[in-house]
């Protein structure tokens, strides 16, 4: 059984470190996972969520030339027991969002122009 990136798989812990934990692969073979990837948030230290021989599903994110196996925790969880979101419709074309806004823009400005011209005492007073 060759491994592959981004297959999903259950392993075994069967090491901790404090940079990750060693996971044995159904075909034998090890991967680590790095502290980085076992939880979404950050993880000070690692034994406060895997112990050995817990049993976990890994998801394969990198094969190195050497053999040595990159695996996640956290990537294999994506998306589970979250719903998928659906696209939200406009309620409003943009036609409709540029009249709304002119209209406002229209009765802000008559609203300042009517105050504005209180204050300089109405129309048509001279300078003088």
């Amino acid at each position: 059984m060759s491994i592959e990136v981004g297959s999903k798989l259950q392993g075994k812990v069967t090491g901790i470190t404090n940079f990750g934990a060693f996971v044995e692969l159904p075909d034998g073979q090890t991967g680590l996972v790095h502290i980085s990837e076992v939880a979404d948030n950050y993880v000070k230290d690692i034994n406060e969520h895997l112990s050995q021989g817990d049993q976990v599903e890994v998801k394969v994110i990198n094969v190195g030339d050497d053999g040595k196996i990159g695996l996640s925790i956290k990537k294999a969880k994506e998306n589970h027991g979250r719903r998928p979101q659906k696209p939200r419709k406009p309620t409003e074309s943009f036609e409709q969002k540029m009249n709304r806004f002119m209209k406002d823009s229209e009765d802000r400005l008559a609203s300042l122009k009517k105050h504005t011209e209180s204050k300089r005492g109405g129309r048509g007073a001279k300078r003088g």
